[in-house]
């Protein structure tokens, strides 16, 4: 592979940090090819591998995309993240008034639900230990992927106590006004405080294609547990984030 030699940054990187900056400064919008390998082995005199590595750094950081016989493209999402507003979306008035907590993220922006499943299992550990139900006991369980501007950007998978939610519209695809959080109301074991865990790691092999990652994007996975009035555990909902599609805000008095 090229190098610039003596120390100095090799070439794969300094063509990387051009293409990065044409990205930031608008040059290459969402969705734009970049050039390829033939064009920056022209423009730069430098080897196949050499731009080739140079594409590859920009799909490791997650600003762009290869597409099977079409080139290189910049991330559209990467321009304008979502933003997350962890606090706010939960509010009871929100989801009590029979809104989306995911509306308000999704803005003017399309939004779709896909490849909603729910079923009934039997709670394995650490879901009966969290939920506070026996293993082995039933508990309903909701798996939801969101597709934003036809980009996969998260999954969702919900575990619920079956004692409460069997039976109910919480066991169906469409809860309907206010999801589940507003049906849990209406039976009594509406939220009344909620803890979110999050962590960052690698993807799995499912988990990229479900979410149609590029190679080297990580995903930010959020655990909320919802809480009742007396401490019970009404549901443990493990989210999985495009990492390169989500900005997390939290915003609270001092």
């Amino acid at each position: 592979m090229d190098s610039a030699g003596g120390g100095r940054q090799a070439k794969y990187v300094r063509i990387a940090d051009e293409l990065r900056a044409g990205i930031q400064s608008g040059r290459y919008g969402p969705g734009d090819r970049l050039p390829g390998e033939n064009d920056l082995m022209a423009a730069h005199g430098v080897a196949r591998m050499t731009a080739r590595a140079a594409l590859g750094v920009l799909q490791h950081e997650g600003l762009a995309e290869a597409r099977k016989g079409a080139g290189v493209f910049v991330r559209g999402l990467w321009h304008s993240p979502t933003r997350r507003r962890g606090i706010q979306r939960l509010a009871q008035e929100r989801w009590g008034a029979g809104r989306s907590v995911w509306a308000d993220e999704a803005g003017e922006r399309e939004l779709v639900v896909d490849q909603v499943e729910v079923w009934e299992e039997a709670a394995g550990e650490p879901v009966a230990s969290v939920l506070g139900v026996a293993v082995g006991a039933a508990v309903w369980v909701r798996s939801r992927r969101f597709v934003l501007d036809g980009k996969p950007v998260m999954t969702a998978v919900s575990w619920l106590p079956g004692d409460i939610v069997a039976g109910t519209p919480v066991t169906e695809a469409d809860t309907g006004p206010g999801g589940t959080y507003a049906r849990l109301a209406e039976l009594g074991f509406g939220p009344v405080r909620f803890r979110e865990e999050i962590r960052s790691r690698m993807p799995s092999a499912e988990e990229a294609e479900r979410l149609r990652l590029g190679a080297g994007t990580p995903v930010v996975v959020v655990v909320r547990t919802a809480f009742a009035e007396g401490g019970r555990v009404v549901e443990v909902n493990e989210m999985t984030l495009d990492a390169g599609s989500y900005v997390l805000e939290y915003e609270f008095d001092a």
